[in-house]
Formats: C-alpha cells, sequence, structure tokens
C-alpha cells in the first residue's frame, strides 16, 4: 500500500527518484500512464493487469471502450529504476502534467500519482474541501 506525499527535483534528463518505501513494495518494472487529473500515474505491474481485466469486464459501448483504452493505454510506458532508484518521465507524460524541475510523488493505496507542485496544491485543496462531502457518501456496513 502507498501513502505520504514527498517533494523531489527532476533532472535535466526527466529522472525522478521514488521514495525507497515505495520501490521495495514495487519490487521491479512499472507502468507509467497519464492521470485523468494532469498527473502521471504509476502502476506496479500487477496492478495494470488488474486495470486491463477491469476495462475488459466493463459494460461500455465498443467505441466508448476503444477511447477509453487508447487513452490510458495509448499514453502508458513501461519504466525501471535506475542505480539511484530514478524512472524516467517521458516527455510527453511530462508535458501532460505540466511537471517542470519538480514534481511531488503521492502514495494513493494501489497506485502512485506524480504531480506538478502547483497543480498538486491546488488538487490537495479541493480534496480536502469536500472530504467530509465524500465520507457522507460512502456507503457502510
Amino acid at each position: 500500500m502507498f501513502f505520504g506525499e514527498y517533494l523531489y527535483k527532476v533532472d535535466e534528463k526527466g529522472r525522478i527518484p521514488l521514495p525507497p518505501k515505495f520501490r521495495r513494495e514495487l519490487a521491479g518494472d512499472v507502468i507509467l500512464s497519464k492521470g485523468t487529473e494532469k498527473n502521471i500515474i504509476v502502476y506496479p505491474l500487477d496492478e495494470w493487469k488488474r486495470l486491463s481485466d477491469d476495462l475488459e469486464a466493463k459494460v461500455l459501448t465498443p467505441a466508448k471502450l476503444r477511447r477509453l483504452k487508447r487513452d490510458i493505454f495509448g499514453s502508458a510506458f513501461d519504466a525501471s529504476f535506475d542505480k539511484q532508484g530514478r524512472v524516467t518521465l517521458q516527455g510527453t507524460l511530462r508535458s501532460y502534467a505540466e511537471i517542470g524541475d519538480a514534481a511531488v510523488v503521492v502514495g494513493v493505496s494501489n497506485c502512485i500519482e506524480i504531480w506538478d507542485e502547483k497543480l498538486w496544491a491546488e488538487e490537495k485543496l479541493l480534496a480536502s474541501e469536500q472530504a467530509s462531502e465524500i465520507i457522507e457518501g460512502i456507503d457502510t456496513p
């Protein structure tokens, strides 16, 4: 399980480290894809497979499913860690997420998100403002 937030510098080659505790849990290669809120999502391979299987099981019209798959899988890249525990953020993903020379790495339970510092501050504020509303809407047994 991934949790917490960490601010890191992005080097001139577009590499960013992930926290050591995240790297230990990832244990190998990962998949990077664009998120829905102008961020980059880092998926462990087993979580990526589950996402793929879940999409196949959804009842969507063929055209909608194709579009969704193009968006998710077409923007994805596999990555591995270098000796310093860094992954390379591909240019298209960095541009999409508006990530410059610093980024925030956020643990989000089953995956990791990488955000531009300013966009993360905005998202964090919005999530904080809506948290009680969201909690009230969750059905509990």
